[in-house]
């Protein structure tokens, strides 16, 4: 799939089969990720997989709406080193996660870290350093289902000169 393609057909996908992903993908999929722009190249990021069963249902039980990590064969959790910039270059690494995942036909959402109540307890679990923050969580993993949510039309959000 090309990345046009990715971008426009990449939903939101929280319902997972048992089918285990292979390490090769997961490492592609946190590989383009890494290569995500970022502030003055300082990539402040790093990336803990969580394929543990016991590991992911912990992770949900921490959230607020990402319950469905719990079913997930794998788990992206982004972080970034506090720098000043740490939510912007944390979501761009999100978003390439996102399309890659897509890509290469894995289902996967945006759980949100960042302001959550439990981003300070994600990254303890995780044995992170003290100057870690949590950016995100993906889940990951393969599905039948094909969310449809519509998008808003590009003539409703593009303005040209001036809004």
């Amino acid at each position: 799939m090309d990345a046009l393609e990715a971008l426009r057909t990449r939903r939101s996908v929280r319902s997972y089969s048992d089918e285990p992903i292979r390490k090769d993908v997961i490492e592609d999929i946190v590989d383009c990720g890494r290569l995500a722009a970022t502030a003055i190249n300082i990539q402040p990021w790093e990336f803990v997989v969580v394929t543990d069963k016991s590991k992911l249902e912990e992770l949900a039980d921490a959230t607020d709406y990402g319950g469905f990590i719990a079913d997930a064969a794998a788990c992206v959790v982004i972080l970034c080193k506090d720098t000043k910039y740490y939510l912007e270059d944390g979501s761009a690494a999100t978003q390439n996660v996102l399309v890659a995942a897509r890509a290469l036909g894995v289902g996967s959402c945006w759980v949100a870290g960042d302001k959550k109540a439990y981003g300070d307890a994600v990254p303890k679990m995780l044995s992170c350093p003290d100057d870690m923050k949590l950016v995100s969580m993906v889940p990951l993993g393969y599905s039948d289902a094909s969310p449809e949510k519509p998008k808003r039309a590009l003539s409703d959000v593009i303005h040209w000169e001036t809004y």
